[in-house]
Order: structure tokens, then sequence, then C-alpha cells
């Protein structure tokens, strides 16, 4: 029997000023509403049985599409201009290397479980990009939305916290709500954790601003909601209200405060990870998983790597390479890694051979991402490339596939229907599968 769920439909979303009108937030000096708001107009039960695996997902998201070639499937025994002029770095795995650079990660591969047969049709970075936040093709007709927005609407949030959290933003249209409410869409930091005297924009109560008036203006606004839901149900004014209680809860609850507080970490942590953009946002990132984030989002460097692409990897990878080792290894030795999936991806891989530029061109036949924690398999490689690293060899990969095991591993029904605009079921996943050989 089909299961739709009707969450209202979406109607026509209001201005900043319409937003602040009707919220009666601008006047009272009160913005992070507003603010979490906007960036969203921007912008369980598992069918297998079994208990949730995980409670949080941590996507590390590389924009530009990361080479294959030059991170974990290495073509050493190919020719040079396939395999390029990087030498390869054995892993923890028997017999299995990465790319040299990767020499940090290369040894918490045990850990890790690395697909190197990932696949889709998409050449283009706006829709490969899609392809990898939402799980589903581009359509012209709808927009889908993404992993971290089911998430939220599915499981809800935790510990006075967003159940979604960008950082340091959203970094494209494609990491928002789709046709779902943009109540579910992501918090974002709205600045970089690297920064000296970093702070979460607008936590804080506004200058002149108590706890006793501070509670005064939250019963005046609960009143001006409650009115209006009163003679209007859509989407504006519910996901306007839920905005405003995530700014409350974040505001109010000392708990939730201090899981954005990166100074907080001991000085050991803060050099493991390193003191850089890659370091503080993943240190970050850990932070808000283990403050009962459910999905977290870290967008990281440029990869669109057309020109000089061995010196371009020697500039990006390093900082990243220790950064990401450091998390596996935190989230293992702290017992969060059973319960956290890490997804670390790109929208594509790189040409198979190097083009006339020393770089590599678009290539989404087949490509590499890093997966680990959450009941996923440790110390695995799943499917292979050919022997150019051209097209997969064994157990290929789609988006709609991963995307499915990732719900199910999380309790999530990845069957179900939720409602788009006009009363139209849409599957989760639509003609996805689990994949069992990502399993521990």
């Amino acid at each position: 029997m089909e299961r739709c769920v009707c969450h209202g439909n979406p109607l026509s979303k209001p201005s900043r000023r319409e937003f602040l009108t009707v919220g009666a937030a601008g006047a009272m000096g009160f913005v992070l509403g507003d603010l979490l708001r906007l960036e969203s107009l921007q912008a369980a039960t598992n069918p297998a049985g079994p208990a949730p695996k995980a409670k949080s997902l941590l996507h590390i998201y590389l924009p530009g599409g990361m080479a294959h070639q030059e991170s974990f499937d290495p073509k050493p025994y190919a020719p040079l201009e396939y395999r390029g002029s990087f030498g390869t770095v054995k892993t923890k795995l028997p017999g299995e290397v990465f790319c040299e650079v990767w020499h940090e990660t290369a040894a918490i591969a045990d850990k890790l479980c690395i697909v190197r047969s990932m696949s889709h049709g998409e050449a283009a970075h706006e829709r490969g990009t899609h392809n990898m936040f939402t799980g589903y093709r581009p359509s012209p007709a709808l927009q889908f939305p993404s992993l971290g927005s089911i998430v939220s609407h599915e499981l809800g949030s935790r510990a006075d916290l967003p159940a979604y959290v960008c950082v340091p933003n959203m970094p494209n249209p494609y990491a928002g709500t789709g046709y779902l409410s943009s109540s579910y869409g992501p918090f974002s930091l709205g600045s970089d954790p690297a920064n000296g005297g970093f702070k979460v924009r607008d936590l804080a109560l506004p200058g002149g601003v108590d706890a006793n008036r501070f509670t005064r203006r939250r019963t005046a606004l609960d009143a001006v909601n409650s009115h209006f839901e009163s003679i209007e149900k859509a989407d504006s004014i519910a996901a306007m209200d839920t905005f405003y209680q995530q700014a409350y809860s974040l505001i109010s609850s000392q708990k939730a405060r201090e899981a954005f507080n990166l100074n907080a970490e001991p000085a050991a942590i803060r050099d493991e990870y390193g003191r850089n953009e890659a370091g503080s946002r993943l240190l970050m990132a850990r932070r808000l998983v283990a403050a009962g984030v459910r999905v977290v989002s870290v967008t990281y460097g440029g990869w669109d790597f057309h020109k000089q692409i061995v010196q371009e990897t020697k500039k990006t990878v390093p900082s990243l390479d220790k950064a990401f080792s450091a998390l596996i290894r935190d989230l293992d030795r702290t017992g969060l890694l059973d319960s956290t999936i890490v997804m670390l991806s790109s929208e594509f891989g790189r040409t198979p051979k190097i083009n006339a530029d020393a770089g590599r061109d678009h290539w989404p036949r087949v490509f590499s991402i890093a997966l680990a924690g959450g009941g996923i398999a440790r110390g695995k490689i799943v499917g292979s490339s050919n022997a150019t690293a051209a097209e997969p060899d064994s157990e290929e990969l789609g988006p709609a596939d991963l995307f499915a095991t990732l719900y199910s591993q999380m309790g999530i029904d990845y069957t179900k229907r939720l409602m788009s605009p006009g009363n139209r079921p849409i599957d989760i996943v639509r003609e996805g599968k689990v994949r069992p050989i990502l399993l521990g």
C-alpha cells in the first residue's frame, strides 16, 4: 500500500519586508529567525527491519570535481598520460594504494569504505551537484530536497539544535529544501570557523536585550504568529514560526550555544585537525555531531582542475588529508564513529587522460567517494574502475542506491512518498535500493 505524507503545500514565499512585518521581529531587534528563514528561502521506519545504525551524517563536499586518479583510485601501471605524474602510497589495506598526497588518509584506510565505482551521467557542475546532494537527476519540473532536508523532515531536531547545519554556508541551491517546506532548510554559520574571533552570526542576544526582555518579546511574537495561523495555514507562516523557535532555542540553550564554541577544544585537538580552513571546519562539524545535529554539511576547497592538476592538488589536498584523517580518528576513539556516517564526495571525477593544459576535465562516468561509520563497512574497497579509470569495472554505484543506503542506515524509509506542490506523491528515493556491499 502506498504511503504518503502531507506537510502542507508551499505557497508563495514572503519577501524580507513581508517576513519582518508578519513576524514583528524587525521592530523587536531580534534577527536570527529572520536570517534562518531567509537562508532557507534562498536556497521512521526502516524497510529492512533493524534499528538505525546511524544517528548523524557528516557530509564533506569537495566542489568542482575531485579527480579519482589523484585521490583514491590511482593507476600506477597505466601510461603516463593517464596515470599522471604522482606516485602512490600504501594504505592499511593489503595491496591497496592511494595517491601519494593522501598519505595520512592512507594510514586510516582500515576505518574507511572507499567506493571506486561511483557513477552518473551528468557532466555539468550544477547537474552533478544536484545528483550528489539529492540522489536525483535534475528535473525542469521540480526541485528535489537535499539529503539534509529529508533527514530534517523525517527525524526532526535534537538537543535544541537545528537538525541540519551547513559549514560555513549553504554551498549551492541543491543543498536546500526543494519541494519541502522551507522550515526544513539548513542553518548556516554565516562565517568561517577558521577566521580569527569566529562567532556564529547573531547567536547572542542583541545589545540591550536582557533575559526578561527577551522572554517578553517571545511572548509577543507567539501571539502575533498565533493570530496569523488562525486565519491562514500556509508554509510561509508555519516555516516562519519553526525558524523562530529554532532561534529561541539556540539563544536560550547554553548547551546549544556551546556546540558552536570551537575555542572550547583543547589545543592538542586543534593542532591535530590543523588550524586552517579544513581543520577548523571539520572540527566544528565534529562538535555539532557530538552535540546532536543530525546532518552537517561541510564544504571545502575548489577542485575544478582543468589546468596544472599536479600543482593544484599539492596546494589543496594536504590540509584536508590531515583534517579528514584526524576527524576519523577522533570520532573512532570517542565512540562516535559507530553512530556517525561520514561521507567525502564530489559532484564527479576527472577525465582519464591528462589534457593539453596538464589538467583533467569533467568525468561523471566513474569517480571515487569515501565513506565511514554508522554501520558502513570498515577497511573495504567497493567496486573498481577499468585500467585507465574511464568507467566502472565492477559494482557500479549510482546516487539513488547510495542515498537509499544512507537513509536506511539512519532509520528512514526511503520508499516512502512525500507530497510535492500540486499534491503529487514523490519517492524519497526513486528506483534506488540498499547496497549490502557497503555495509559492515
